[in-house]
């Protein structure tokens, strides 16, 4: 089968969170089981400071954006047999220093920045000679795919027997902009009405996808339940609710070349289960970097995350006079909201040796916070999937996770009596019930005995691609036969 994957953002070459991770995984995985995939994503800042190495020179083709005719460039990598990732080079729309906006906000023009996206995608195809047998988009940036898929094409199109799948990575973000935004799309006037694009008087990308797309997932299977009722749909539950026959949670996978102990170049000491005594230096290495003192017997929390109401970071906020009793320390990367960033910087000023933040996007920190950390803490308001807790499993780091979406998909708690569990995970949104499930957790810390069963059960999870492409190549065989 021929898939045409289009995302974006792709790890290594952008990212802002676990979307580029599965971007960059998946087609891999997808690749080794025989399917000729190429993804298309634009060619941001990052890629070309990321020191791009393309197969040959550019190539240009011309895009009708409204009114007016843009000319683009694209740029090929093939990353192994079977699978090729073409960027989309517009430098007005994608030489930027963020992805989607700044700290204050969203680009005003990302409307413009994703149409053309959804374009040049479907145009390259006809320029490469390739005719997808399936159209993979991803969030609301791809979400007008599925919607040029139905309309009007001609007999000739390279298009007549492609079907789509629109995954859902997070329904919070949904890309609506003013109805005048049509104009731009190209798609038939028609397509702008309550049965279409049209929610609550705009264009709404997201909505696109899943009402034109031939089959919706989400990236877990309890996240595909949530969406489907008021509390998380985010407004967009009943049009879901519309679909729910044709909506499926695929939970995400990660890579184990790139997130293992045993093998990770980036930390101070590799370890593994059968052997996790490096896990000490790997701890000594992440105080030192983030200026905290020995802590040999003090438990050190990590965060790496997006710093958004999202991710249950005014719970933390809230909680920190309460994390400080508790007697640990805390370590949090990540960036995003410009309050979040000063409220955090703030804190951990006021609490020099306890508490250490970094605003980066930094990768290489990343794994060492992960090799570091005794704890992973993710008190998510909601959380499709999730990756970081899946990555803490096979690091001996031990998810404390409110009980949602894919964090409830993949942690289980530890029970002291049964000696089974991975984690923990509290499913009351509040800062008593977050303090009561971290008590819980330092207890067991320093229960010696059930703390090293508790380390090797969560670093013998599995939760590799392996075992979750297969339901995507079961999909696509589905879609292309007509089921």
């Amino acid at each position: 089968m021929h898939i045409l994957f289009v995302v974006s953002e792709i790890a290594p070459f952008s990212k802002t969170g676990g979307l580029a991770d599965v971007a960059g995984k998946l087609p891999m995985e997808l690749a080794r089981s025989g399917l000729e995939v190429k993804v298309v994503t634009p060619f941001y800042r990052s890629v070309r400071d990321g020191g791009f190495d393309p197969d040959k020179p550019d190539e240009s083709i011309t895009i009708r954006l409204g009114g007016e005719t843009i000319r683009i460039s694209i740029l090929k990598k093939t990353i192994s047999r079977g699978l090729s990732v073409y960027f989309i080079r517009y430098d007005p729309f994608y030489d930027r220093n963020r992805l989607y906006g700044t700290p204050k906000g969203d680009y005003p023009d990302n409307a413009e920045r994703f149409i053309l996206l959804n374009k040049a995608a479907l145009s390259l195809c006809g320029r490469i000679g390739f005719n997808p047998d399936i159209i993979h988009c991803h969030d609301w940036q791809t979400g007008l795919i599925p919607a040029a898929l139905k309309a009007p094409m001609g007999d000739r199109s390279p298009f007549r027997g492609t079907r789509s799948v629109f995954t859902i990575h997070n329904l919070a973000y949904q890309g609506s902009f003013p109805p005048d935004t049509m104009a731009l799309s190209g798609l038939p006037q028609e397509f702008y009405s309550i049965q279409g694009l049209e929610f609550y008087g705009r264009m709404n990308f997201l909505k696109s996808g899943i009402i034109f797309a031939d089959k919706v997932t989400t990236v877990s299977s309890r996240y595909a339940e949530e969406i489907l009722t008021p509390e998380f749909g985010f407004g967009m539950d009943g049009v879901l609710r519309s679909r729910e026959d044709g909506i499926t949670g695929i939970r995400n996978g990660i890579d184990y070349s790139e997130w293992n102990p045993k093998t990770d170049p980036y930390i101070a000491s590799r370890y593994d289960v059968e052997d996790p005594s490096g896990k000490t230096d790997c701890k000594k290495e992440a105080a030192e970097i983030f200026g905290l003192p020995d802590l040999r017997d003090t438990p050190l929390f990590g965060m790496i995350t997006r710093l958004a109401v999202q991710k249950g970071l005014d719970l933390v906020v809230e909680a920190v006079d309460g994390i400080l009793a508790a007697g640990i320390s805390l370590i949090v990367l990540g960036q995003g909201d410009e309050r979040y960033e000063r409220r955090l910087q703030d804190i951990a000023r006021k609490n020099p040796g306890r508490i250490s933040v970094k605003i980066a996007f930094d990768p290489v920190l990343s794994h060492k916070i992960e090799a570091g950390s005794d704890f992973f803490l993710m008190p998510s308001r909601y959380e499709p999937c999730g990756l970081n807790q899946m990555f803490s499993l096979k690091y001996g780091t031990i998810p404390i996770v409110r009980a949602t979406g894919g964090l409830d998909d993949t942690i289980q708690p530890f029970d002291r009596t049964t000696g089974e569990g991975t984690g923990f995970k509290f499913a009351e949104y509040s800062t008593s019930t977050l303090l009561k499930t971290i008590a819980e957790a330092v207890s067991v810390y320093r229960d010696k005995k059930n703390w090293e069963r508790l380390v090797r059960n969560a670093m013998r999870a599995d939760f590799s691609w392996r075992a979750t492409a297969p339901a995507y190549v079961r999909l696509y065989k589905d879609l292309k036969s007509g089921k």
